[in-house]
């Protein structure tokens, strides 16, 4: 299996593409935010011209109204490199974000999946005492996980409240449990390393180009939905600025500025992944693509 990491706007999907069609291969999405339907332009999803050339796998299969964790991914995966090696073609997983890869390669904590209702429960909670109110209330109930976490923090406390919840069981406690690999494989591990200068120039402009081709609509579209504000799509890169533009709080170009600020402030974090979570993969450079796809190759018939 080939897996292709990187950050946003580095050029993963055509190079996955190119490999695609000299090993006849098929695009397995590794993003968090192109599983969803509702942002094709704005997440940068691949164009229908590059799915029907080759085959693409799950990318806009969830709707936005829905909130798709890495553990719900990772069963999505895992079915689909099963069908794609039952067909005897190569799975290509590709995207930016990093602990999809890891919940594949290395397995994420056994916390069972949290249902709805303990989610909903414990951010009412956080809501109506305030962090710190909150964060004394977990510590009562699960202290070795308070201690962990600073009573600024809401979203962990609250993740740490509904799981002690669902399960009886404290969040440090279920983290300790080793977790396995999703899928055992003869992985060969691409993450694509440019320099931070050279993206934000291409980062910036290919914003400019979704823009163009119709982003602030699809984020109207999306407006119009009035879904809940802390699920994952709407907090997509670049949605909070221009649904913010769409209320009349700031003008169309602020937000375009302020979402290029919050893509710059994505690739850093993605970069800083790379650099400290895949330091085991290969480091390609985004200004040898052409000598990148050889490399891989190279890398492919060394492991068959």
């Amino acid at each position: 299996m080939l897996l292709i990491a990187g950050p946003t706007a580095s050029g993963k999907s055509a190079l996955a593409i190119d490999i695609a069609q000299r090993v006849d291969g098929e695009i397995v999405n590794a993003d968090s935010m192109q599983v969803y339907r509702d942002l094709r332009i704005l997440t940068a999803r691949p164009s229908l011209a590059d799915e029907a050339c080759i085959p693409h796998h799950l990318y806009g299969v969830m709707d936005g109204s829905t909130a798709c964790s890495a553990a719900h991914w990772t069963r999505l995966a895992v079915q689909e490199v099963n069908a794609i090696w039952d067909r005897g073609r190569l799975p290509i997983l590709v995207g930016g974000t990093g602990l999809y890869f890891k919940a594949l390669t290395e397995g994420l904590s056994a916390i069972p999946e949290i249902p709805g209702i303990n989610r909903e429960a414990a951010r009412v909670l956080v809501d109506e005492l305030g962090p710190a109110a909150a964060h004394a209330y977990l510590a009562d109930r699960d202290p070795r996980t308070a201690a962990g976490i600073k009573p600024t923090d809401p979203q962990r406390i609250a993740r740490a409240l509904e799981v002690v919840a669902a399960t009886g069981r404290g969040l440090a406690d279920w983290q300790e449990v080793p977790s396995q690999p999703a899928l055992v494989a003869d992985y060969v591990r691409a993450v694509l390393t440019p320099k931070k200068s050279d993206i934000t120039a291409v980062a910036d402009a290919r914003f400019d180009e979704m823009m163009a081709l119709g982003a602030l609509e699809e984020v109207r579209r999306l407006a119009e939905r009035q879904l809940d504000s802390e699920l994952p799509v709407m907090k997509a890169v670049g949605v909070p600025p221009l649904m913010a533009h769409l209320r009349g709080e700031v003008s169309l170009e602020d937000a375009v500025d302020k979402a290029k600020s919050q893509t710059r402030r994505y690739i850093k974090r993605q970069l800083t992944w790379a650099r400290t979570q895949m330091v085991s993969w290969n480091a390609l450079s985004t200004q040898q693509m052409k000598r990148n796809g050889k490399d891989i190759l190279s890398m492919l018939s060394a492991s068959a």
